[in-house]
């Protein structure tokens, strides 16, 4: 499958996870979909992130996510959405589920698609 195709996919199911959420009560706002090579490679430097991000190739999205007008930053808050969207694709991958040298990441509000 090619990027492109790969992209449109993965927009599709940020589309259906966004329509998801507002159905569960909840506001939806993107805050970081693409990222540049120097812009992901400062991320790593910082610890923010990792040097070859999946938003460099278009098929990573980080959100923000509300209820009842309180912005929610827990990783357990974006739990619901993490399982729904890797219900959709067996390519989905949620943040929340990450893990690193034995320990859970924190990056609940992290939805990426992995490539093919």
């Amino acid at each position: 499958m090619r990027l492109s195709e790969q992209q449109a996919a993965f927009t599709l199911d940020l589309a259906k996870l966004i329509i998801f959420a507002n159905e569960q009560g909840y506001n939806v706002v993107l805050k970081e979909t693409l990222r540049t090579p120097e812009q992901a490679k400062l991320y790593a430097e910082q610890g923010k992130g990792i040097k070859n991000s999946l938003h460099i190739q278009g098929l990573a999205a980080d959100i923000a996510l509300f209820k009842d007008s309180i912005y929610l930053t827990s990783t357990e808050s974006y739990k619901p959405l993490g399982d729904y969207w890797e219900s959709l694709n067996s390519q989905n991958r949620w943040g929340g589920y990450f893990t690193q040298h034995g320990g859970t990441i924190d990056d609940g509000n992290h939805f990426e698609r992995k490539p093919e």
